[in-house]
């Protein structure tokens, strides 16, 4: 990660760490570096979220880009695979989403990814950081060369087709609850599960700029629980602000979490011959009963770092067909490059009516380990990881735990913090195994005043 683009995008406080100069200033290099660095006018595509503040970075993006030679190309209220498809089929030389995802309203991001579709390469992204920074300058355009905005909405509408494309069935008579989250969902997923001929209930579609994921969508689950029970619906979706995230609701109310995704499509692409490998990629925040109940079907997996970023890397290097986090990031990446809460939504969809079985008894197999996870604030993350007598309580924990529980350790990517988490059988046990390491860091003199 760079200084300023981690994982998922440059991300921060909308004008306090993400300002609208640093926008002008993506948009300026951009231009520059798609367009007249290869003796070319570059083409850009722009999707915003519905935050009060993605108006602002549009326009600004705008402005640097133009000013650089650019054409922009503007999708409006979109959601984030949506730019990602886009900018991979309309030939585009990359695209870019003004999104903070689950983040509040306050904050706000920029993610960029290239003309396939992908999250943007790390050196690019660098040299974007160094323009930021005043350590390389580039020309402005001129007279004929200045570029322009085109309304693009013709793309989200594309994307859209795609989408009720994808499905082989007819949702004809289902009862689909869906939480908007008050985000870029907000239109496109009623449109589409309408077009599939769902009976289709809809729940925080009304954004205002100010109320994106307030005690909604995917990040405040408990909602759509209630939505789905009390109207007596056969299934129910949550995404994010920005709709790379689907997490579902059974019949029952319960909540079915990208693990249980990953673990049901699994096995409905393994039972077809689909699953290239036979593997499904996770990350390592999986719970521990996915790999046992994968385990049980004979399917393989691979664990890589938190961030859907990784994910699609391991997928791409490996062939690998599905894969994705706990959040409800999934990749099926036979039709995206990026996790996309609304395909998944159709896959699921997919499943239930090919088997004629309910969400609740395909996800069933698949059991929670209880979990406990802290966070502890130290002086330096590579210091407390890094210690050799943090490493041995570890490795004691481990050694404990055997085949009924892991542990796993793990700095925050974004701040100052430790993560320590186990689990196990038993909460009680997570707890003490939790509390055994975090008090070897504090005994060490690790943690922040």
């Amino acid at each position: 990660m760079g200084k300023y683009f981690g994982t998922d995008g440059f991300r921060g406080e909308a004008n306090k760490d993400l300002t609208f100069d640093h926008a002008i200033k993506i948009g300026r290099f951009i231009g520059w570096y798609y367009g007249e660095r290869l003796g070319k006018k570059a083409r850009v595509v722009i999707g915003k979220d519905t935050r009060r503040s993605s108006y602002m970075f549009e326009y600004a993006l705008c402005t640097g880009l133009m000013a650089s030679g650019a054409d922009a190309y503007i999708m409006h209220v979109t959601t984030t695979p949506s730019v990602s498809y886009i900018a991979r089929v309309d030939d585009f030389d990359c695209g870019i989403m003004i999104s903070a995802s689950h983040n509040p309203f306050y904050d706000n991001g920029i993610k960029i990814v290239n003309n396939n579709g992908e999250k943007m390469e790390e050196e690019t992204l660098l040299e974007i950081e160094k323009y930021i920074d005043g350590e390389i300058e580039i020309p402005v355009a001129e007279r004929e060369n200045i570029g322009r905005t085109v309304d693009y909405v013709a793309g989200r509408n594309r994307y859209i087709g795609y989408l009720i494309s994808i499905s082989h069935f007819s949702f004809k008579d289902i009862k689909v609850g869906l939480d908007a989250a008050n985000g870029a969902a907000w239109q496109i997923a009623k449109g589409v599960f309408d077009a599939l001929g769902a009976k289709t209930y809809v729940i925080n579609a009304e954004p205002d700029g100010y109320n994106i994921n307030t005690n909604c969508g995917s990040t405040h689950i408990e909602n759509l629980q209630k939505f789905v029970v009390e109207n007596g619906l056969d299934i129910g979706f949550a995404y994010d602000g920005d709709a790379d995230r689907c997490l579902c609701v059974d019949e029952k109310g319960n909540v079915v979490t990208g693990d249980h995704i990953l673990y049901v499509y699994g096995v409905y692409m393994k039972e077809r011959g689909k699953l290239l490998n036979n593997t499904i990629v996770t990350t390592v925040m999986s719970n521990f009963g996915l790999y046992k109940a994968l385990d049980k079907v004979g399917i393989g997996y691979e664990k890589t770092k938190v961030g859907d970023k990784y994910v699609y890397e391991n997928m791409a290097a490996n062939g690998h067909r599905i894969g994705g986090e706990q959040s409800g990031h999934i990749i099926f990446s036979k039709y995206a490059t990026t996790g996309d809460g609304i395909l998944t939504s159709l896959k699921m969809m997919e499943v239930m009516l090919a088997k004629e079985k309910p969400m609740s008894e395909l996800a069933a197999p698949l059991v929670f380990y209880p979990q406990v996870l802290k966070n502890v604030r130290v002086k330096s993350k590579p210091d407390a990881q890094n210690d050799p007598d943090v490493q041995a309580a570890v490795s004691a924990v481990t050694d404990r735990l055997g085949d009924d529980g892991r542990i796993l350790v793990r700095e925050s990517g974004t701040e100052p913090v430790i993560r320590v988490m186990v689990e196990a059988g038993d909460h009680d046990i997570c707890e003490k195994y939790v509390d055994e390491v975090i008090e070897v860091i504090r005994k060490k003199g690790h943690l922040a005043e």
